[in-house]
């Protein structure tokens, strides 16, 4: 952690997705920039109604919620935040990690996990320039080289230079797009997601062309 002269600062990390369905990357992924940032813990923020994928159908939220809990049962050092799932409309990270910022104890050091993909696309987020004021990022290989994407960051906010790590690993090469299109025409996703996760994809009939009948209650 990070030394003050009034002791170690906690660094909280954030990572937000839509989780559509949760993988084993998204879990070997929070653990690495755990163990590599000396995190307390991670929180996972499953979107609510995630603006940039208005054009395709998402699964409700309470069942990518109950996916996520499934995802990180029995590991203390993580934890699931349901706050953009409650809340209305499209939900951006600005507002969340603004949220974070405001309940956290002072002192405490945020920071927002995500893909080099994702950092390359940072400009059309809302409050680009708040979002790297509110948290430092962690950025992990997904299409491109971490290390690639933090360098454009800096050059393109060359301010906020410093509030950027980009880590060589993991890379496991899941998507939630591939176990979608697995489940939709019949092929395996185990392996790919947590046991929990295939029994809850199972139950509600998810990603498949027919929809499911009667949707049963959502539980963790």
């Amino acid at each position: 952690m990070t030394e003050r002269g009034d002791g170690p600062r906690r660094r909280i990390g954030i990572l937000g997705g839509t989780f559509d369905p949760p993988h084993l990357a998204h879990l070997a992924i929070a653990e690495e920039a755990r163990e590599a940032l000396g995190l307390e813990r991670v929180v996972f923020v499953p979107a609510g109604q995630p603006w940039q994928k208005a054009d395709r159908g998402v699964t409700p939220g309470p069942i990518r919620l109950a996916m996520v809990e499934r995802a990180i049962a029995g590991n203390p050092s993580f934890s699931v935040d349901r706050s953009e799932v409650d809340r209305s409309g499209p939900t951006y990270t600005v507002d969340t990690l603004a949220a974070f910022a405001a309940r956290e104890p002072a002192g405490t050091e945020l920071w927002f996990i995500l893909s080099a993909e994702a950092l390359a696309g940072l400009a059309t987020w809302r409050d680009p320039e708040r979002v790297v004021a509110l948290a430092h990022l962690c950025v992990v290989p997904r299409g491109r080289g971490a290390g690639d994407a933090a360098t454009a960051f800096r050059d393109r906010y060359p301010t906020a230079a410093d509030r950027v790590v980009a880590l060589d690993r993991p890379r496991l090469d899941i998507s939630s797009t591939e176990i979608r299109e697995r489940v939709r025409t019949g092929r395996s996703i185990r392996y790919l997601v947590p046991d929990g996760v295939v029994d809850l994809v199972t139950r509600y009939a998810l990603y498949r062309p027919e929809p499911v009948a009667a949707m049963p209650p959502v539980d963790a």
